[in-house]
């Protein structure tokens, strides 16, 4: 692979991921949350923004590891996983923040979670690194699926 494919690459992955984060910050805390009963462990909003962006970086860095060992084709599966799970990703956004629905964001998030955990197997098999920096990504979920349970709990 010529250098100049492997930065489009990391391009494309980036554009990818983080059109994923756009997405997601198009639903954002308002007055509705503000009001929501929470556990006084629930972080400021203002670590969100920061935790998201490493996040966001170390994901795409991660699929871009994969893709440029193993291309499309050789990674159809690991790849998949990875563009679902961003799916997933957006969608929690919209159905708690957008929406309002704690339970189904509740749903969508273990389902992210168990597609998160099937990415970063099926990248670690390929790529011991791309698989570790998925670590961080999968922490940080099911703390906030527990955060995300916590809530509902509070509030149904």
């Amino acid at each position: 692979m010529t250098t100049t494919i492997s930065i489009i690459g990391a391009a494309g992955w980036l554009v990818l991921t983080f059109g994923t984060a756009a997405i997601g910050a198009r639903f954002l805390p308002d007055e509705w949350y503000r009001k929501l009963n929470k556990p006084s462990w629930n972080p400021p909003n203002s670590i969100f923004a920061p935790v998201w962006t490493i996040l966001y970086l170390l994901m795409a860095a991660a699929a871009w590891l994969v893709w440029q060992r193993y291309g499309i084709s050789a990674a159809l599966v690991p790849l998949s996983l990875f563009v679902l799970q961003l799916l997933l990703n957006a969608a929690w956004s919209w159905l708690f923040f957008g929406r309002h629905q704690i339970r189904s964001a509740l749903i969508d998030i273990a389902a992210l979670w168990i597609l998160i955990l099937a990415t970063l197997i099926s990248f670690w098999r390929l790529n011991l690194l791309a698989g570790i920096l998925l670590l961080p990504y999968l922490a940080w979920v099911s703390f906030a699926m527990v955060l995300n349970w916590v809530i509902w709990q509070k509030n149904h």
